[in-house]
């Protein structure tokens, strides 16, 4: 403690000359100087605060978040919801073996009628499946380790998927240079046809791997597996492929096609009727024809001079069902009997409430109104 008093002592008497020498000075160089001489002196310490944040590191705070319903957790839920399946099968005097969700959903609505407007407001019993989402599991080990080697990449399901497809492409590319080199690998594939089926959409493909995607990685995506299907690939590669389309009913398919027709000269030709607005058009389309269209045995851009009505009044579904029905390519030419030739007037809408007509008012209510209004 007497040698912290003087050391103290010290210092404070040097402060007392220092600062009448400097209180003298005029230049503001000195200042400089003093400070200087003052932090090379022996007895005096100059402490400076230096401001310190403590980090605390979590392990996988994102992927911990994510596991909020457990396995158990489901199961319990699952073990409830047939169990309470059961009781309300009991209770509608249903099997309750043979009580399907429909069954569920009617039950529900009749024991508690909502009027709410919004329907995902109104009381549900829904399989636990589709009421919690899907999760992943835990990704990383006891000592805090992933499993898999792209989990630092933050989605390690988008780019495994795109890694395997990659690999793939690499593949098939491989498997063509080897028969080039044999002499073996023909350039006349069979081309695919998409039609019937599309690719995933973005929100069926982050149901898929469980991860969110941006705009970019989907398109990325999809540009991948378009590259892949258009190589001749195996059956491996054209199972993987499939995985991600989907099947579209086609409505043309469902529609009845008439016959192919042949007329006195021999010539094939189909038929198709369609309408347009109120009038009735009837296309009869020929095989090996002069590629012109008529309407009533006039020329098309003659029957309706003007563009804009040649362009609007153009049958297409009827020209349509008639060119599926053709047989064989080549140019064909086109028959419209009666196409738009029947004009089509307004049709009848909704007479509103004080009118006498659709589109007509009653003005002299009206004028009434006003006089009464004026008069008060």
């Amino acid at each position: 403690m007497a040698a912290l008093r003087v050391s103290c002592g010290v210092a404070a008497s040097y402060r007392l000359s220092l600062g009448g020498r400097v209180s003298f000075a005029r230049e503001q160089g000195l200042w400089k100087a003093a400070a200087a001489k003052l932090q090379r002196s022996p007895g005096c310490q100059i402490l400076r605060l230096r401001h310190t944040t403590v980090v605390t590191t979590r392990k996988n705070v994102t992927a911990l978040r994510r596991e909020t319903y457990t396995v158990d957790f489901i199961k319990k839920q699952i073990e409830e919801f047939n169990i309470g399946k059961r009781h309300l099968a009991n209770m509608m005097g249903e099997d309750p073996e043979t009580f399907t969700q429909e069954d569920i959903d009617r039950a529900i609505a009749y024991l508690f009628p909502s009027g709410l407007f919004e329907k995902r407001a109104r009381p549900v019993m829904k399989h636990p499946e589709e009421i919690f989402p899907k999760q992943r599991a835990i990704q990383w080990g006891e000592d805090g380790r992933p499993f898999h080697f792209l989990f630092y990449t933050g989605k390690q399901s988008y780019y495994s998927l795109m890694h395997g497809a990659y690999g793939k492409l690499l593949d098939v590319e491989n498997r063509q240079d080897q028969l080039r080199a044999k002499g073996l690998f023909s350039e006349k594939t069979k081309a695919k046809d998409p039609i019937g089926s599309r690719w995933l959409i973005k929100e069926e493909l982050e149901e898929m791997l469980v991860e969110k995607l941006s705009d970019q990685d989907y398109a990325q995506f999809i540009r991948l597996l378009e590259r892949l299907s258009a190589l001749p690939c195996d059956e491996a590669e054209e199972e993987f492929v499939g995985r991600f389309r989907r099947s579209v009913t086609i409505q043309s398919k469902k529609q009845l096609i008439e016959p192919v027709q042949y007329d006195e000269k021999g010539m094939a030709f189909s038929t198709g009727r369609g309408n347009r607005k109120t009038a009735k058009a009837e296309v009869a389309v020929y095989d090996h024809g002069s590629g012109k269209i008529e309407v009533n045995g006039v020329d098309y851009l003659l029957y309706f001079p003007v563009t804009q009505d040649s362009g609007t009044a153009y049958c297409r579904s009827p020209c349509r069902r008639a060119e599926e029905a053709r047989p064989g390519g080549g140019p064909r030419e086109v028959h419209l009997e009666e196409a738009l030739s029947v004009p089509g007037g307004k049709g009848e809408g909704r007479c509103a409430p004080g009118t006498w007509q659709t589109r007509r008012r009653r003005l002299l209510a009206g004028v009434k109104q006003h006089r009464r209004a004026f008069e008060l």
